[in-house]
């Protein structure tokens, strides 16, 4: 049995790895184009890493203090060679991406994993995909169809479910999400499920009275099932860059996210904002969906992540201790 979980787990990162690959193709390329081309580390270099840095979508913020270290780094000789700096970089954000927590927290009976997020995020499709790789590991997954505003959510959700193998338990559209929520605890409790799957609405994050609408679900919650929920992870979309940074912000304060998931991971997303919202708001990404199939849904690996996003630009070089002086 371990040795299927290894394999696919290995499967599952190489998937990663090629998705990743294509939208950090272009980061590979500014960093062999834009740094390596330099013959030493001064004011010319720092100034070109950090353009490309933004242009990758990391944040004013988080580039200053990535270059900042690295000037610190140049200065303490730790570092005397363009290589040297973007392997050090790579290793960095490695060592800070390995600090936050990836796995589910699934203690409880039941346990609740609240998925929240905007319009169009993919948070139905995440909870399905989400409920099917739960099963497979041996989890008696429930879903709450909590979104009773939009049009046919419930019936999508239905079609999914299916998919999964996981029941669902929803109200008529324009219920109250806090007795959807009510009912499906109830009956994870009568059938021993567990974790409790919670779809809700999507809502403009900029709306208060929506998000304090979802506060209210997440108190249902707490009162039915004391430390539930065990998890609220906010999903964003891959594809609108730099906003889910500002998304992820504004759901972590009205509700306390415990991680992300990022989905339509698809190559078109400037690939920098995950390490913004890692490094800014101390959100880790613990899933990652990387396509539309039931079990295109698994964890976030930050070593392949980084790896895809880098490419061979960070092949192994001299030890920095035992690098010449600059050209």
């Amino acid at each position: 049995m371990a040795a299927e979980d290894g394999a696919a787990r290995a499967r599952w990162w190489r998937r990663l790895s090629q998705r990743v690959s294509v939208s950090g193709g272009a980061f590979a390329g500014q960093l062999r184009s834009r740094l390596l081309v330099w013959q030493r580390l001064d004011d010319d270099f720092f100034e070109a890493l950090t353009e490309v840095l933004l242009s990758a979508d990391t944040g004013v913020g988080l580039a200053e203090r990535i270059v900042g270290d690295l000037r610190e780094a140049a200065a303490r000789g730790r570092v005397h060679r363009p290589d040297q700096a973007v392997a050090l970089l790579r290793a960095t954000l490695g060592e800070r991406m390995a600090r936050l927590p990836r796995g589910l927290d699934l203690v409880g009976e039941p346990a609740v994993v609240l998925l929240v997020g905007i319009n169009g995020a993919g948070k139905t499709t995440t909870v399905a995909k989400l409920a099917h790789r739960l099963r497979q590991e041996g989890h008696t997954p429930l879903i709450a169809a909590a979104d009773t505003y939009r049009a046919a959510a419930v019936e999508q959700l239905q079609v999914w479910a299916e998919l999964a193998g996981v029941p669902v338990v929803g109200h008529r559209p324009g219920a109250d999400p806090g007795a959807v929520v009510f009912d499906s605890l109830q009956a994870a409790r009568a059938r021993g499920c567990s974790p409790v799957l919670v779809d809700t609405a999507g809502r403009l994050h900029t709306r208060q009275p929506l998000m304090a609408e979802l506060a209210k679900v997440v108190r249902v919650i707490g009162r039915q099932q004391p430390g539930a929920p065990q998890e609220v992870l906010v999903v964003l979309d891959a594809t609108t860059g730099s906003n889910a940074v500002v998304q992820a912000q504004s759901f972590q304060a009205g509700v306390g996210c415990t991680g992300a998931v990022v989905t339509k991971l698809d190559g078109s997303a400037r690939a920098g904002y995950v390490l913004r919202v890692e490094e800014e708001l101390g959100l880790p990404v613990k899933l990652v969906g990387i396509g539309e199939a039931i079990d295109d849904l698994g964890p976030f690996e930050p070593d392949a992540y980084l790896s895809a996003l880098f490419g061979d630009v960070t092949a192994p070089t001299a030890p920095a201790g035992d690098a010449g002086a600059p050209a």
